[in-house]
């Protein structure tokens, strides 16, 4: 008997179909999605986009990393959505490593990934927020929310406030399920996330666990450009339920004219968010500072794309779109829950008003 192919880098459609496979088993029974996070460390992108002395790929330039990423992002968005967020999440932290630890922390980061380690980043809080006590040892206060991976990702970096100056980042441990407290994730969708609350309080933190200086992690265009990478995701989720509908597109559906203008208009929508996505990486990977606009821009266009493909589902495969155990069921309402990511109308609105002061396209090719 011939054993199952293996996800890898060469079969990135291996990935998708087995991620899917286990989402829908996360879908159904919700827990911390440890057999899809295995699936990605034998596919070669755990450690992938690490800072180079942590075993990271050795890209040939920012545009080839940024691109890299962007595939990577969609084909994990493409197979599951809720272990896309989890896994853009570890890229972020590891770029965050990458542009601000220190020798040190780059060798304890090498080691955790040796471990097989999995990293989140957790900004998001309830009033009054997380913070720090001045003297060391820093004790913590506060709890996050929405924290994708809580008590599951074995370390997370989280935003803390620190009296007289910009908020910092600094390493906490994640896996402690005293700590963790998911009765509130009760969603239709992303359930795999688990983005529930984690309590912080109490630990304590050396100099070595603080990562970078105060306000490193605000600051642009890499803070709000760096949007592209959960629009990678989506659009993945996207174009895994435009394909679905394709899949399961009757004879009927596929002879009636309206029903093709429909997917046709949902086609064109999807590959338009990925010329988008492909832009704002490539913005981003210059460090430009309209990158921020052209991100923004971005977040509302898949967004856009995401409601025209989950209306032409729904309107194709008619009762299917919805039914308990369909693919297509589940990639809806993950896009759902997904595309509510904080502030998609603010996003757009501070993007016109760019576009309403310059054209933010090359000067070859503005139209103001």
């Amino acid at each position: 008997m011939t054993a199952p192919a293996q996800p890898s880098p060469e079969r990135p459609d291996l990935l998708v179909d087995a991620l899917a496979k286990l989402g829908a088993r996360y879908d159904a029974a919700p827990h911390f999605p440890v057999d899809s996070l295995r699936l990605l460390v034998r596919a070669g992108l755990h450690r992938r986009f690490a800072p180079m002395a942590c075993g990271g790929e050795r890209f040939a330039s920012p545009h080839d990393q940024a691109r890299s990423m962007a595939l990577a992002l969609r084909q994990v968005g493409r197979g599951d959505l809720s272990i896309g967020r989890l896994f853009e999440g570890h890229v972020n932290a590891l770029l965050l490593f990458d542009w601000f630890a220190n020798p040190e922390q780059r060798a304890w980061l090498n080691e955790a990934l040796g471990r097989g380690a999995w990293f989140g980043v957790w900004a998001t809080e309830p009033a009054p927020g997380v913070a720090m006590s001045a003297a060391a040892p820093h004790v913590l206060s506060g709890e996050k929310h929405f924290a994708s991976g809580a008590g599951g990702l074995d370390y997370a970096l989280i935003t803390i406030a620190c009296e007289g100056s910009e908020r910092r980042l600094a390493i906490a441990p994640a896996n402690d399920p005293e700590r963790a407290d998911l009765t509130g994730w009760r969603v239709r969708g992303m359930r795999a996330s688990v983005s529930g609350r984690y309590s912080v309080e109490g630990l304590c933190l050396s100099e070595t666990t603080l990562l970078g200086a105060p306000g490193d992690y605000d600051r642009n265009p890499r803070f709000t450009a760096g949007a592209w990478r959960f629009c990678a995701v989506q659009l993945g989720g996207i174009e895994a339920l435009l394909a679905e509908t394709r899949r399961l597109m009757r004879t009927a559906a596929r002879e009636d004219p309206v029903q093709r203008a429909r997917f046709a208009q949902a086609a064109v929508a999807t590959r338009s968010a990925g010329f988008w996505v492909t832009e704002a990486a490539r913005r981003f990977a210059d460090g430009a500072q309209d990158s921020i606009a052209v991100s923004r821009l971005a977040r509302g266009v898949v967004e856009d794309a995401g409601f025209v493909v989950m209306e032409a589902a729904a309107r194709i495969l008619g009762t299917r779109s919805a039914l308990d155990g369909e693919r297509a069921d589940k990639i809806i309402r993950d896009l759902s829950l997904y595309l509510r990511q904080a502030g998609p109308d603010h996003a757009r609105d501070e993007a016109a008003k760019v576009l309403l002061d310059h054209d933010v396209w090359p000067e070859d090719d503005r139209l103001w």
